[in-house]
């Protein structure tokens, strides 16, 4: 399975998972062939990207924390009700804290949650998908950290409504970085965690812990975020500021989308600086460098798929050899572990 562009589109290529509109209606679902007539009815709709089936025969195994029909009832859940708030009205909101105790007790009905490596992929998403992502991986990494279940709880719901001010502004925040935005656009932009946090203050459903993890989801510890520029933030604001991180750059809101390995690296280079060191290494050991089914170049100068994650090594995963060295298909299967083959490395990722 890869991410593919619609304009890169040939025609005949298999869905590997469902098209929706941004209301999550299904146009096209999982297994459908694509017709070159489909492609612009695609494009008119303002579809970019798919996900399309390699066709290369290889045994993938995709790890989800979500499963992804699950992940969809919850973004269509958590669309509907943010949709429908208005600044000082949220009695609908206090719906999400019921939502955020079913995504954890979703996570924690799956077998050794907490000990495997997940494929977390880049992708374009609205606010309210990167909301859900934010959930699940400040739920799986607070569950690592040892927290407690009332603490667990407040996190969920402090992600599900840490961006709810990001409803309140009326410039194109996707996919370009603040560098490229008129200052009045960023300053505005800075100022969503304070929108968010005045909205809800008063609210007696929500815990100060949630209240503080929607104004603070952006401050670093070395003061140097926004919008306080403060270095007392509590733990579990540390916890959705890197998770929160890291979803912005695969999915591209606040700023240009990236690989999800230019991203983990962004994390272990600024662990310590702005983010908390221990959060980050404990994020970083579930979450996959480069997702299966990656297309990547080694060290030799072949080209591979990742087909499968070695547990506890996010870094090392097992590679599906597709092409040689001169360019050539390799016709029989060939299987790398990197965790074996320790002076094998992944020097490309190809889009």
């Amino acid at each position: 399975m890869r991410l593919c562009k619609i304009d890169d589109l040939l025609g005949n290529e298999t869905l590997a998972r469902p098209v929706m509109t941004p209301d999550y209606t299904v146009l096209l679902s999982e297994g459908t062939v694509i017709k070159k007539e489909y492609v612009e009815k695609l494009r008119d709709l303002g579809v970019t990207e798919i996900y399309i089936n390699d066709n290369l025969g290889i045994d993938i195994q995709t790890i989800n924390i979500l499963k992804s029909e699950i992940e969809t009832q919850y973004k269509e859940k958590v669309r509907d009700i943010l949709e429908h708030h208005t600044y000082h009205n949220n009695d609908e909101l206090s719906e999400l804290c019921k939502t955020a105790d079913s995504i954890i007790s979703n996570i924690l009905e799956e077998e050794e949650v907490v000990e495997r490596i997940y494929d977390i992929r880049e992708r374009s998403a609205d606010i309210y998908e990167h909301s859900i992502s934010v959930c699940t991986l400040a739920t799986l990494l607070s569950l690592k950290l040892g927290m407690d279940h009332q603490q667990v709880h407040d996190v969920g719901v402090g992600c599900l409504l840490h961006d709810v001010g990001l409803r309140y502004l009326t410039s194109n925040y996707s996919d370009k970085n603040m560098e490229e935005w008129k200052a009045e656009e960023a300053a505005e932009y800075k100022k969503h965690p304070i929108y968010a946090y005045t909205a809800l203050r008063y609210e007696p459903w929500i815990a100060e812990t949630s209240k503080n993890i929607i104004l603070m989801h952006h401050e670093r510890i070395n003061g140097s975020g926004y919008p306080l520029k403060s270095k007392e933030i509590i733990e579990e604001a540390k916890i959705v500021a890197v998770c929160d991180t890291f979803d912005e750059m695969i999915c591209g809101i606040g700023c240009r989308r990236m690989k999800v390995y230019e991203a983990v690296e962004y994390l272990k280079t600024f662990k310590n600086v702005l983010f908390d060191g221990k959060i980050v290494e404990v994020f970083l050991e579930f979450t996959a460098v480069y997702p299966v089914g990656s297309r990547v170049i080694t060290n030799e100068g072949e080209e591979a798929v990742v087909i499968r994650q070695n547990k506890q090594f996010p870094e090392r995963p097992v590679l599906r050899i597709i092409k040689d060295k001169d360019g050539n298909d390799v016709k029989e299967e060939t299987i790398k572990n990197m965790l074996k083959q320790t002076n094998l490395f992944i020097s490309t990722v190809l889009d």
